[in-house]
């Protein structure tokens, strides 16, 4: 039986050292080895072969019946919230960028006119809107 430490030592150490390694991770992102775009795209046939064999396999079901609600929500009340807002904060720019093009569509759209409360006709509203941004997102905006 090969000789192995005990589970807590292996991951206090591992725990140590990944999170002494933040300037690391900064540094390669800044100066990566390989494009990473470039890279991504041509990993696409692996990432479709990989997603089919995933399906083939039950692997998301697996995977979530593996890690539970509670483990879900020990991650995201533990994590996740600490990370939410600086998250967002750091995201402003790119979801400004990428809403306002549906934006735009919204503020150009003709919308039919509005009934009286519980009117069905005040459904159309909401359907003129998402049918502009589903052809929209069809067309690759």
């Amino acid at each position: 039986m090969p000789a192995i430490k005990p589970m807590n030592v292996i991951s206090d150490k591992w725990a140590r050292r990944t999170a002494g390694a933040t300037a690391d991770y900064a540094a390669g992102v800044k100066n990566p080895r390989n494009d990473w775009a470039a890279n991504t795209l041509a990993a696409s046939e692996a990432q479709a072969a990989g997603v089919q064999a995933a399906l083939a396999n039950n692997s998301f079901e697996k995977g979530v019946s593996k890690a539970g609600s509670a483990k879900w929500a020990r991650k995201a009340t533990g994590v996740g919230a600490q990370r939410y807002g600086p998250g967002a904060s750091a995201a402003k720019g790119d979801y400004e960028q990428g809403f306002a093009p549906f934006a735009q569509i919204i503020a150009g759209i003709t919308k039919p006119p509005k009934g009286a409360k519980n009117d069905p006709r005040n459904y159309e509203i909401t359907k003129t809107i998402g049918d502009a941004l589903h052809a929209a997102k069809l067309a690759g905006a």
